[in-house]
């Protein structure tokens, strides 16, 4: 079973190096071209359907969260009664 897994990654190692032996010996890959010259491109210019909205920000409100100043205190009181 050993010889088997072995004798497997020993070809599987080998596969993966051998993928493209032309490429390795000259050093330098293959350029690429791509040739788009008679390729007609033409487009509409796409918007959602409907109304634009503008909508007004609304006015700086003073919040309605108030801090406990004397939470702590009234912590220590609560405890004291259990």
């Amino acid at each position: 079973m050993k010889k088997l897994l072995s004798l497997i990654a020993a070809l599987s190692f080998a596969l993966s190096i051998g993928v493209n032996p032309a490429s390795a010996q000259d050093g330098e890959p293959e350029a690429t071209t791509y040739d788009f010259e008679d390729d007609l491109v033409s487009g509409d210019l796409v918007r959602p359907d409907g109304e634009m909205l503008n909508v007004r920000r609304r006015g700086r409100r003073a919040s309605l969260i108030r801090i406990r100043e004397h939470f702590v205190p009234e912590m220590l009181k609560s405890v004291e009664n259990l």
